[in-house]
């Protein structure tokens, strides 16, 4: 059987709920419930998916963990080389507009690596990084506003990141509920997981192609 023209992904818009958590973030680990659990859409096309993801939010920003297994080998990454290395990308729209194909101020793209920094390159790492081919790139980002720890796993690492709403252009979840938003997985051996479209298609600069999260309300 030839296969499809179009991967199943590409056919719909998807929204999923974003649930609301108080506290958030702390030192000890985020603790997501499993009601914050992402859904696998690469299952629609029979991709096999090695991450697990969760999100939630409040009005202090928004909140993720990737749980990465199946892995042999140390994930590579670099600090100095965030477009090349493993780990979690994550983009966000704070006006969740899906009619443009190339990124506003409101576009965001953040990097969260589990390791890449410090003397000996073993400390986790998060970055934010402009959008290609972006109209207008949104304000700078402080690194202060960015929160990262990862746990090592048998077979993996757990993966936790924390964005500020000050970090987001256009941040204002009482009048905004929804976020446009995809994400990626990067891992060398494992190969690109991605929440919408898959990497034969630009989801990394067109906003038209990500998905959207529902801030819930408790």
């Amino acid at each position: 059987m030839s296969a499809p023209l179009l991967p199943a992904r590409f056919l719909f818009r998807y929204s999923v709920p974003c649930r609301y958590r108080k506290p958030l973030w702390n030192d000890a680990g985020l603790k997501l419930p499993d009601e914050c659990r992402l859904p696998r859409l690469s299952d629609l096309e029979n991709h096999p998916a090695y991450a697990e993801l969760r999100v939630a939010w409040n009005e202090e920003g928004v909140a993720f963990s990737a749980k990465i297994d199946g892995k042999k080998q140390l994930p590579w990454c670099r600090d100095s080389r965030p477009d090349e290395s493993d780990g979690l990308r994550v983009w966000i729209d704070t006006r969740d507009m899906h009619n443009i194909h190339r990124a506003s101020r409101f576009c965001h793209q953040f990097m969260f690596m589990p390791s890449g920094a410090g003397r000996n390159l073993d400390e986790p790492f998060a970055e934010h990084l402009f959008i290609y081919r972006a109209r207008e790139n949104p304000k700078p980002v402080k690194h202060s506003l960015l929160k990262v720890r990862r746990d090592k796993l048998h077979g993996g690492y757990l993966l936790e990141g924390f964005i500020s709403g000050t970090a987001l252009t256009g941040w204002d979840p009482a009048e905004h509920k929804r976020l446009g938003f995809t994400y990626a997985v990067i891992d060398r051996e494992l190969g690109t997981q991605t929440f919408t479209c898959g990497p034969e298609f630009p989801y990394h600069e067109d906003p038209s192609l990500w998905g959207s999260l529902e801030l819930t309300q408790p």
